[in-house]
C-alpha cells in the first residue's frame, strides 16, 4: 500500500506536469526514465529518490519543497484517507489556468472582474 507522502508528492508532480502542459512522455524523457515510472511516481505506487526528486523539480521549474507543500496542514488522517476532490486536478480547470495566464495584463485583469461579478450575482 502506497504511503500518503508519497502520494501527496505525486499529485504535487501530476498537478504541475498537468499545468506545465507537459505528457508523462516528455517529463521523463526531460529526467532521462521511462513514462512508466512517472506513472507510479504520481499514483504514489514508487517512492520518488532524494536525487530524482531534484531532477523533477528542476525539468518542472519548482523548489523541491513544492512537492511538500500543504502536506503538514493535513493529520495523519487526512493524508491517509485524502480525496481527491482539488478542484486544480480538473482538467478543464488547467487549460483556463493556461488559457487566463496566456492574456496579457489588462485583459487579465478584465476576465478576473467578470468571473468575480459572475459569481457574486450566482
Amino acid at each position: 500500500m502506497a504511503h500518503p507522502v508519497d502520494i501527496h508528492v505525486g499529485q504535487q508532480m501530476r498537478h504541475r506536469r498537468k499545468l506545465l502542459g507537459l505528457t508523462q512522455q516528455k517529463l521523463a524523457d526531460t529526467v532521462g526514465i521511462r513514462f512508466q515510472q512517472i506513472q507510479k511516481y504520481e499514483s504514489g505506487a514508487n517512492r520518488v529518490s532524494a536525487s530524482r526528486l531534484w531532477d523533477l523539480s528542476r525539468a518542472l521549474n519548482v523548489p523541491v519543497t513544492y512537492f511538500f507543500d500543504q502536506l503538514e496542514k493535513q493529520t495523519p488522517d487526512q493524508a491517509e484517507h485524502r480525496v481527491q476532490a482539488d478542484v486544480m486536478q480538473n482538467k478543464e480547470t488547467i487549460d483556463l489556468v493556461r488559457a487566463y495566464y496566456g492574456l496579457a495584463k489588462g485583459p487579465r485583469q478584465q476576465l478576473l472582474a467578470l468571473a468575480k461579478a459572475l459569481n457574486s450575482a450566482a
